[in-house]
């Protein structure tokens, strides 16, 4: 069984707060965005979390070149925990990953509007069809 590590990074995407929640499975990367209105304390991040773990809509999975869960020398981490503090974009990866997640989700609009649109014009059709007997009927 592998090791899962996630990540939380809270920034200030105008016009609102999020929070990209990353997670990493083995070779597995996914990543879901959390949009806040006001700038969200830390103990309202967590409890969000807490409350929300099953309504996540985490993007499709994206393989990833090698396994994070290798040994990293404390100094080492240290060193990457203060980068990561400083830096406050989006990185990289996630964004590709969001950008998959929202293509994908674009589809499926796009299809369950295009059959909405079919099933209207059908109505209107068979509506059409049925004034067109009632007026040939009984005269």
């Amino acid at each position: 069984m592998g090791t899962i590590r996630t990540v939380v990074t809270v920034l200030f995407e105008d016009p609102f707060w999020i929070a990209l929640y990353e997670r990493w499975e083995d070779r597995r990367y996914e990543v879901c965005k959390i949009t806040f209105g006001a700038e969200p304390k830390d103990y309202q991040v967590y409890a969000f979390l807490c409350e929300n773990w099953k309504r996540l809509r985490f993007s499709p999975a994206v393989q990833t070149e090698k396994s994070d869960a290798e040994r990293i020398n404390p100094k080492r981490m240290q060193r990457l925990i203060h980068r990561q503090i400083e830096n406050t974009g989006i990185g990289t990866k996630a964004q590709q990953t969001l950008k998959l997640f929202q293509e994908q989700n674009k589809l499926v609009r796009k299809e369950d509007s295009r059959e909405r649109r079919e099933e209207e014009k059908d109505r209107r059709y068979e509506l059409h069809r049925e004034k067109a007997k009632e007026k040939h009927k009984g005269h």
